[in-house]
């Protein structure tokens, strides 16, 4: 009895130091680069020249997230998300517009810059939207997760944009005409987001204290908490970009796949970690939501960025030209947001179509050929066909061109 009472008295930890260290080492892991290379201009070995730009990519980006999550405090809970999910792949904008600006002058570039935007949209999809599920799973046993109806507009938009994505490897160019076409479809789809009400957010972490604030100075932390990062990005994108490529050619590996992979990851890291909190903290919906608005916002502003700033950076109105292996990646990447699109169809993600869309995304670096590729994406289709045979199935399509843009 002793025993059981002095386990029961044991202190247990603070969450507001807790959360407090959060936001600290955040701050730090962001300001380290602002410092060494915005005012101190130190010079650097090639390791820390990539790992620490990567570090201020990473802290910033977590920075970013909890300033959205406070401004669902301000505005409706369908644009907050939106705006959650555009802020926190910023640092995934900003590197692969470095790469797109880069490939005006340099073509070789233009690999880089499609590797970029095609891995951090694979990687959204393969192994965020299924880890969010795992770890709630892991946790409640639960085997499914409820998508908000609300998120037809998210899922409509992803469908309009993925069937027009399969366009672009058939012409192996990005334009101006689809920066036009993403973008449109971009702003329709945060016009739709705007009209859903306001309510107040459930919050957790560093924002969860910083919202208890009076409104003045909420919102100036908030504001504080978009403008430092967002100036850390802008100091770090192309230092981490370069040392990733420089990393690349001394250690022997491919650069294209450092560039699809290492950088995304990087960038997007904060975000996944935020998903799986809200997973583990019951709330697997909002975890998922975030992930599923990040999609639509790569796959549509991200992609249709990419030739707008092409052509600023070389004077011309001339299309990004695309080979055959950029070709190759963005069909797989368009099978995909296919497959997913009509799994989530029915607003429910369950365990078994999580470790589908894992293991079809674990194939391709045990088979890394083109051939593989184009036989993966086919199979991604395949299987939509498949699903596409239930009559369920096609009625929930059916259903989010009846009330997506409502």
């Amino acid at each position: 009895m002793v025993w059981q009472h002095s386990r029961m008295a044991r202190p247990v930890a603070n969450p507001f130091l807790k959360d407090l260290a959060l936001l600290l080492a955040a701050l730090l892991l962001t300001l380290q680069w602002i410092v060494v290379h915005g005012l101190l201009h130190l010079p650097l070995g090639l390791t820390a020249k990539t790992v620490l730009p990567g570090l201020a990519i990473f802290g910033a980006a977590a920075l970013l997230s909890w300033a959205a999550e406070l401004a669902q405090i301000e505005i409706s809970q369908a644009l907050a998300l939106a705006a959650l999910a555009l802020v926190a792949v910023l640092p995934e904008y900003a590197v692969d517009m470095y790469l797109a600006w880069k490939a005006a002058h340099d073509p070789s570039y233009t690999a880089f810059a499609a590797a970029n935007m095609t891995g951090a949209n694979r990687l959204l999809i393969g192994l965020g939207w299924p880890v969010v599920l795992l770890a709630y799973w892991a946790k409640t046993r639960v085997r499914t997760i409820t998508v908000e109806p609300a998120q037809r507009l998210e899922l409509l938009t992803l469908f309009v944009a993925t069937c027009y994505a399969f366009l672009i490897p058939l012409k192996r160019t990005l334009s101006l005409w689809d920066t036009l076409f993403f973008t449109t479809l971009f702003i329709l789809y945060i016009r739709g987001a705007s009209r859903g009400h306001i309510e107040e957010p459930g919050l957790a972490g560093p924002p969860e204290h910083i919202a208890m604030l009076p409104r003045p100075w909420r919102r100036a932390v908030t504001v504080g908490l978009f403008l430092l990062p967002a100036y850390a990005i802008c100091l770090s994108a192309e230092p981490f970009a370069n040392g990733l490529l420089q990393s690349a050619r001394h250690l022997g590996i491919e650069e294209f796949i450092l560039i699809q992979w290492l950088a995304p990851l990087a960038s997007e890291a904060p975000e996944f970690i935020v998903a799986v909190i809200f997973a583990l903290r019951s709330r697997p919906t909002a975890g998922l939501g975030t992930l599923i608005s990040s999609k639509v916002n790569q796959w549509t502003l991200l992609v249709g960025m990419l030739p707008l700033v092409y052509a600023i950076s070389g004077g011309h109105v001339h299309p990004m030209p695309l080979d055959g292996r950029q070709a190759e990646e963005l069909f797989l990447t368009a099978a995909q947001s296919l497959l997913a699109l009509v799994v989530l169809a029915n607003l429910k993600f369950g365990l078994w179509e999580a470790i589908l869309l894992l293991g079809l995304f674990a194939l391709q670096f045990l088979f890394p050929t083109p051939a593989i590729r184009m036989m993966l994406g086919t199979g991604y289709l395949v299987i939509t066909l498949v699903y596409l045979v239930n009559r369920a199935c096609r009625q929930s399509v059916l259903e989010l061109f009846r009330h997506g843009w409502r």
